[in-house]
């Protein structure tokens, strides 16, 4: 009888913490819309191609002067490679993508932490169990999906204040919430 009620307690707590990140990420998706990419780069029909430098700088492209590409084989065994010019139409267009991206990722990432942490404090000081352990679970898988999200734009110092508020946030509320006496077990150990 005993092994139902923990089964149930346990499925309760974890439908909590992934309904919980579902409906962050759902709800943020819905409101804060990603930077389409079609937006920046229009699909045409026919695709003219740029053959000169100023052509190419006048669509916001990098022209590459003199740059090797592969050459048509003479055989199976041989790949000559020979000097040859070309435009990368989409260059300016590319920057500004991965910057918006950037700005939306970091947004994002910001708006999930801080739903994480107010997650966290509901489940520090709710008074149901399974609530305040789905909710304080459903906090940290919150901030884990934020950092995976955003880790690989962050900067390296973003990373560091990332880790570092953090760790603190959670130490101090350890600390609110078990107290920061060494239990009488640790003393008697």
């Amino acid at each position: 009888m005993e092994t139902k009620p923990k089964f149930l307690k346990w499925a309760l707590i974890i439908g909590i913490v992934i309904v919980l990140n579902l409906f962050f990420n759902y709800t943020i998706s819905l409101f804060y819309k990603e930077p389409d990419y079609n937006i920046y780069f229009p699909l045409t029909q026919i695709v003219e191609p740029i053959t000169t430098k100023e052509a190419c700088l006048s669509v916001g492209g990098q022209w590459n002067q003199g740059a090797l590409a592969p050459a048509v084989p003479r055989d199976m065994y041989s790949a000559p490679t020979v000097a040859t010019n070309y435009c990368d139409p989409n260059f300016t267009k590319q920057q500004e993508f991965n910057q918006a991206q950037k700005v939306y990722q970091r947004n994002v990432f910001i708006l999930l932490v801080v739903l994480g942490i107010i997650s966290f404090l509901i489940g520090a000081f709710v008074p149901n169990e399974i609530v305040a352990i789905g909710f304080s679970w459903g906090g940290v898988l919150s901030f884990i999906i934020a950092s995976i999200r955003y880790w690989s734009v962050a900067d390296n110092i973003i990373k560091v204040l990332i880790l570092a508020i953090a760790l603190g946030v959670l130490i101090w509320l350890a600390i609110k919430k078990f107290g920061n006496k060494i239990s009488d077990e640790k003393l008697r150990s």
